[in-house]
């Protein structure tokens, strides 16, 4: 008999007369929200305006799920179109199957239409948003434990998930809770994002390659431990080597970039309160109001210099004249 074990719901759906309820369309959800109120304040401690962030994800949230379908429908193909399986099966969201690859790639084709329409510039949206999407991917995961999918090999750990349907070629008993891990797994990306914005400054997209670089590390150890059926490489779960790619991909952008464009976008978004009305450098210096990183209008205390008392200074040397120029005409 187990002492402790993490439960299974007993179902995933709950009726309101007609309608459906699904906790795993309530997880998306509420990820969505909470992705676009955190990245909302992070855009605008950027500098930029209330309400961009929601805008653009108008466009990348619809992309985002189009994409993560597709993804899981390619990649798991024999689910729906196999000898006697129902491809209609493949529109079926609310049952679960959604590729965070696919997610996150068609998801920036849609933010990266709505910045354009907006006039902001991507690499910067992207930054804002980065912790609130790995947050939305940490409440997401509780989805998964809603339709009892996507666990671990079995164990007897005091967190063991308990596993009670036996559809879909399940046997229930118990398992690692692999939702739960990568759950907490994104949540400790969030707050690395976070830290590592804030200590180094990171701009021109580099908070978001970071996101995807330690993601892709939690995912391959625990996509690693699952269990469903997945295609291989060499060994390898294809979600394997797909984080493999991803991550150093991701690495390869932090480290170009830094050095091609150092320091942090001083204007995110022209025309919003506070923004300069001269663009500023990228170096993060400019003429126009302060930001987030600490740059502001006065270049003279930048190196070491007080311009007031430079100018202070001008202005007298232009006084002292005119003074010595008016005495000699009342003396002549």
């Amino acid at each position: 008999m187990e002492l402790a074990y993490i439960p299974s719901p007993s179902r995933g759906v709950l009726y309101l007369g007609p309608i459906p309820l699904r906790g795993y369309a309530f997880c998306i959800i509420i990820g969505v929200f909470v992705a676009v109120w955190l990245g909302n304040k992070r855009w605008i401690a950027r500098g930029g305006q209330s309400g961009t962030v929601a805008d653009i994800a108008v466009w990348a949230v619809p992309f985002g799920l189009v994409g993560g379908r597709l993804y899981h429908v390619i990649t798991d193909y024999e689910l729906y179109f196999s000898k006697g399986r129902d491809w209609v099966d493949a529109f079926k969201v609310w049952e679960g199957g959604l590729g965070i690859w696919g997610a996150i790639a068609l998801g920036a084709l849609g933010a990266w239409i709505g910045a354009r329409r907006r006039g902001v510039p991507m690499p910067a949206y992207a930054d804002a948003v980065a912790p609130g999407i790995a947050l939305a991917q940490a409440i997401g995961r509780w989805g998964n434990w809603f339709n009892q999918e996507l666990y671990g090999r079995e164990t007897h750990l005091p967190w063991a998930l308990h596993i009670t349907s036996a559809e879909g070629g399940r046997v229930p008993g118990y398992y690692h809770p692999t939702f739960l891990y990568e759950s907490l797994w994104c949540v400790g990306v969030a707050l690395l994002v976070i830290w590592a914005d804030r200590r180094f400054r990171l701009g021109h997209g580099r908070a978001f390659a970071l996101y995807v670089a330690a993601y892709c590390v939690g995912r391959g150890w625990i996509e690693y431990m699952r269990v469903d059926d997945a295609h291989h490489i060499l060994g390898l779960r294809l979600n394997d080597w797909t984080a493999l790619v991803v991550f150093l991909l991701a690495v390869t952008y932090i480290v170009v970039s830094s050095r091609k464009r150092p320091g942090r976008e001083a204007v995110v978004e022209p025309g919003a309160p506070g923004a300069p009305a001269d663009s500023a450098t990228e170096d993060g210096t400019g003429t126009g109001s302060g930001t987030e990183d600490g740059t502001g209008t006065d270049r003279g205390t930048e190196d070491g210099s007080d311009s007031a008392t430079e100018s202070e200074g001008a202005a007298e040397d232009v006084v002292e004249p005119r003074k010595g120029e008016a005495e000699s005409a009342e003396k002549s």
